[in-house]
């Protein structure tokens, strides 16, 4: 395929056996289309009349382009790729767009461009806001664990490219840790603590240029707009069915994509055809293989094992093909409901019959580790004495699962980082009767620092009977950007500021016997970068320093968890 200014793509093509013309099922990555999976993720729709073309992007593998940007040409590149696969001479001319992760981020950014044959679309697992759900979090930290091994993992064809295989590629292999994932190695610890953080943009400079950008550039505006489709859903028209899971980290981006396109795409008929799907999963590779693990040290049982194939199929039947599958009757969204391990289908999100209840911290001033006295409940606080913790960027509180990627990810016992002092932890009495915390969940914390700048980290946890404390969701504040991640504005050392921790979202059973657990720290590394505590730039900084961190409590600032409650039924 010959791009708009020259540059030429290239393709595999599946075709059903036999002449005819088909409708197109096509898919953009920057991973080497001849390592796809087949027949797992291509025979099955060849052999139910598709014609699929899996097509490298550009400057990778055995396309042309000079040099390669994450994203950056993928929205006027995917819109030549469907126009073209709509003229190829075995093509019907209806053309659907398919893949998870990357493969999901190209279909979102071509979606407002609208070329004419684009009928449908089944992004899986990608991001919405490149910035703050891809290379920052929505509370400002950079995404150190997966960010730096990622760009080292896509450097190595721009390596070859450049022939500097023999030279750059053995330093950087040397930065590297046995791999816990089956797709990418993180860095050694060693690695992962090297300060600063620009050593890193230096090192892949001649192959990965665009790291020293988003260095350079942490906060939110113009030069990340381009690559933020919440900010263009009233330009697109077509049906989408959006696929994410409860641990995966680009969670964000399929209920993020989904509820702004119900409001805000072009039509009513584009509002009516967006689905979503969320399962119990991390970041699954593929997301069409049927699994109830994956997910940490958890099995989530027969329930889990959906087969998307299936549901892919219909949906591009009905798009595609013209038959009636009946997938538009079906409610819009569909969710696994943990803990009791079940699929729900709804008619919105958030659900309509959610009652948001606040559980707030309560304690005698030492909920340090969990055998602190810290609990939490959903009665305001009184007179309290609040908790005091330091946080020591040379001894940050370790990555534990959770919505991450080439790290460990999903369900991991969170007892080990409790027992340590720089974690508040507030535990709530034994449920007696079950329930259900489905929706968004939000950390609104009232807390002081000595230090210019810092972090807040928040975490829901659900402690069995037997004392694991599974982790549900987690998130983190970056102090200077309490406000706006336009604008930073320091701490004022002793002051108290009201955080807002946004732990994403969560659909989980407490059960009877159970107990709701909050951790409040100050770090979650090596996901995210520690904050250096000086209010100095990140990136460049190499100096750090304690910070003495007050979290409070009482009547004049109730910090508290905002759990979405799902009534039971009568």
């Amino acid at each position: 395929m010959k791009a708009r200014d020259g540059v030429v793509l290239r393709a595999d093509v599946y075709r059903p056996d036999g002449p005819g013309r088909h409708p197109v099922l096509l898919s953009r990555l920057p991973y080497d289309k001849a390592g796809r999976r087949r027949p797992g993720d291509i025979d099955v729709f060849v052999d139910h009349g598709y014609v699929v073309i899996i097509q490298d992007t550009r400057g990778r593998f055995a396309s042309d382009g000079d040099t390669y940007v994450p994203l950056a040409p993928e929205a006027s590149d995917g819109y030549d790729a469907v126009e073209w696969a709509a003229g190829l001479p075995y093509s019907s001319g209806r053309v659907g767009t398919m893949g998870q992760s990357y493969l999901g981020a190209t279909q979102y950014l071509l979606a407002p461009t609208r070329p004419p044959h684009l009928q449908a679309a089944f992004p899986a697992s990608a991001a919405a806001d490149f910035h703050q759900a891809w290379v920052y979090h929505t509370g400002g930290a950079f995404e150190l664990g997966w960010q730096i091994p990622y760009a080292v993992l896509m450097a190595r064809d721009t390596i070859a490219r450049a022939g500097l295989t023999r030279s750059l590629l053995p330093r950087l292999e040397r930065e590297l840790a046995p791999a816990v994932t089956p797709w990418a190695p993180p860095l050694s610890p060693e690695a992962y603590r090297r300060l600063p953080l620009t050593a890193w943009a230096e090192l892949l400079e001649p192959v990965a240029g665009y790291l020293g950008e988003y260095l350079r550039h942490p906060e939110d505006g113009p030069t990340w707009w381009a690559l933020n489709l919440e900010r263009r859903h009233a330009e697109i028209a077509v049906p989408m069915y959006h696929v994410t899971s409860w641990y995966d980290i680009f969670l964000h981006g399929g209920i993020a994509n989904f509820c702004g396109l119900r409001r805000h795409a072009m039509t009513d008929a584009a509002r009516a055809a967006q689905k979503l799907l969320v399962g119990p999963w991390a970041h699954l590779f593929p997301y069409t293989s049927p699994t109830s693990t994956g997910t940490g040290e958890i099995d989530f049982g027969p329930a889990a094992l959906v087969d998307l194939h299936q549901i892919q199929l219909r949906w591009f039947d009905h798009w595609l093909k013209g038959v009636d599958t009946g997938i538009l009757e079906e409610p819009p969204v569909r969710i696994f409901v943990m803990g009791v391990n079940r699929w729900r289908d709804e008619n919105e999100w958030p659900l309509a019959r959610t009652r948001y209840t606040p559980y707030y911290l309560h304690g005698g001033g030492r909920a340090n580790t969990a055998a602190g006295d810290g609990t939490l409940g959903p009665e305001p606080p009184g007179d309290e004495p609040a908790d005091r913790f330091v946080y020591d960027p040379d001894d940050p509180v370790p990555t534990r699962g959770g919505n991450t990627l080439i790290l460990a990810m999903g369900v991991m016992d969170q007892r080990p980082v409790e027992t340590r002092p720089d974690v508040l932890v507030y535990t709530s009495a034994v449920v007696t009767d079950a329930l259900e915390v489905t929706g968004p969940v939000v950390v609104t914390l009232y807390a002081a620092s000595d230090a210019p700048d810092t972090d807040f980290t928040a975490k829901l946890v659900d402690v069995r009977p037997d004392g694991y404390a599974q982790n549900l969701a987690d998130g983190i504040v970056r102090a200077r950007y309490r406000s706006s991640r336009q604008t930073p504005t320091p701490l004022i050392p002793g002051e108290v500021s009201r955080f807002t921790i946004d732990l994403w979202a969560t659909s989980h059973v407490f059960r009877p016997g159970h107990r709701l657990r909050v951790e409040i720290s100050s770090s979650n590394f090596p996901r995210f970068d520690r904050n250096l505590n000086t209010g100095a730039d990140q990136a460049t900084g190499t100096r750090w320093q304690p910070a003495h961190q007050t979290v409070f409590h009482d009547a004049r600032y109730p910090s508290h968890i905002l759990l979405p409650i799902i009534p039971t039924s009568p």
